[in-house]
């Protein structure tokens, strides 16, 4: 199966699908939003289940303005891995750095360089096309000619590089990652430089004591909201919906996953609005920092949690609906299902979807790394450098919006 190449494919065609499945169009007054299907006429009812706008956490804080990604070298991405290449082993793990490529024509470029096959390449994860990366991608070793991994390092094209070359002896697998490091330039500054500079410091401060709000992005729903629009569709059995993903798995997991992202959103703003973002409720979910272990929090531990809490031991999570989530229990159990119930949405739902939406939990907060923010000159114009750390499956548009205060 040519497993990683296709994945490409299929997010390629589920937002050919979606964007053809979902057109938004303004509801009459007092009436409920809904989507039509252009190509095939159906309207698919869809109660409160929009794209939720994300308050952040630091709106007290002015923002700076400005865009980012006028360049894809203004947009740098560096993979963490999950593990390092022991040097031995039947796979050659490729450091590669790509500059303007998309992730699908990465692999595809790599399997013509050293002729191999696409569904022999690994990754850990897709990297953005409009940004510079770096990351590892692996290919059998035993089909390239050569016996010495360090002949791989060189110009697989004019904007494709691999910078090192080590064995390993496994096939990297999707999600074999840690995290992402980022270095980010904002141009065109709503301010003067150092005005800017003071600004953006006093966000990262609270962000860098608080953590970040673990929102899953815009990008995550699709333009408009198409994505969940679709997931929605194809919970509720809409027989349209059905046919249009019959032959692609992966486009039906990401809709599904789309309407657990929106429901994970809702309850991080209904807590974050209550002021009990890094507050403990009885029966919360925690996840252990060191080894992520999860826990429903006892009644008669609640201060103790909290003050483990405090000291970064554990973080909250809330819920990725589904069969085999890990439900919380008295006060924490009654604040979800009170957000749930005002979605509108039923939850059992997941359940005729277990095994492309099993469920699970997600940190509410996390841990930014080292934040930092440099003021420089670039092309006759001040720019703000901003670099920090998030792990795998966090946004970096989400901190960029807190700084910037629009959606990056």
């Amino acid at each position: 199966m040519l497993e990683f190449a296709r994945r490409f494919d299929r997010v390629r065609g589920l937002y050919s699908a979606a964007r053809a499945f979902a057109s938004p169009r303004a509801p009459c007054a007092g009436s409920l939003p809904f989507y039509s299907i252009k190509r095939h006429y159906l309207t698919v009812s869809i109660p409160n289940m929009n794209v939720s706008p994300r308050p952040y956490l630091t709106a007290a804080l002015a923002g700076i303005g400005g865009e980012i990604k006028n360049h894809p070298e203004d947009f740098e991405v560096e993979e963490i891995p999950l593990y390092e290449p022991e040097g031995d082993g039947h796979h050659a793990y490729l450091w590669v750095e790509k500059c303007g490529v998309t992730g699908q024509q990465l692999i595809s470029d790599l399997a013509r360089h050293f002729d191999v096959p696409k569904r022999d390449i690994g990754a850990a994860g897709i990297k953005d096309k409009h940004a510079l990366t770096r990351q590892w991608v692996s290919i059998p070793f035993f089909e390239v000619p050569t016996d010495d991994p360090a002949e791989l390092i060189g110009e697989v094209s004019p904007r494709i590089k691999v910078l090192d070359a080590k064995l390993h002896r496994n096939k990297l697998r999707t999600g074999h990652l840690q995290g992402n490091r980022f270095r980010v330039v904002v141009r065109d500054l709503a301010l003067p430089g150092e005005e800017a500079l003071a600004r953006a410091q006093a966000i990262l401060a609270v962000l860098g004591a608080q953590g970040l709000p673990n929102y899953y992005g815009a990008q995550r729903f699709g333009i408009e909201g198409q994505t969940l629009a679709l997931g929605v569709a194809l919970l509720r059995g809409e027989k349209e919906a059905k046919n249009r993903v019959r032959r692609n798995r992966f486009m039906k997991r990401l809709a599904v996953s789309a309407v657990q992202s929106e429901l994970f959103n809702r309850v991080l703003i209904a807590r974050l609005e209550k002021g009990i973002l890094s507050t403990a409720l009885d029966g919360d979910v925690a996840q252990k920092t060191d080894t992520n272990g999860v826990f429903a929090i006892p009644a008669d531990e609640l201060a103790e949690c909290q003050g483990r809490l405090e000291r970064g031991e554990i973080v909250l999570t809330g819920p990725m609906p589904g069969p085999k989530m890990i439900a919380p229990e008295r006060a924490a159990q009654e604040f979800e299902e009170g957000v749930f119930a005002a979605s509108g949405f039923d939850l059992s739902l997941f359940e005729q979807q277990a095994r492309l939406a099993s469920g699970t939990r997600r940190p509410l907060l996390v841990d930014t790394g080292d934040l930092t923010v440099e003021l420089e000159t670039r092309d006759d114009q001040e720019v703000l450098v901003l670099g920090f750390s998030l792990p795998s499956g966090s946004y970096a548009t989400v901190l960029l919006r807190e700084i910037m205060k629009s959606d990056a």
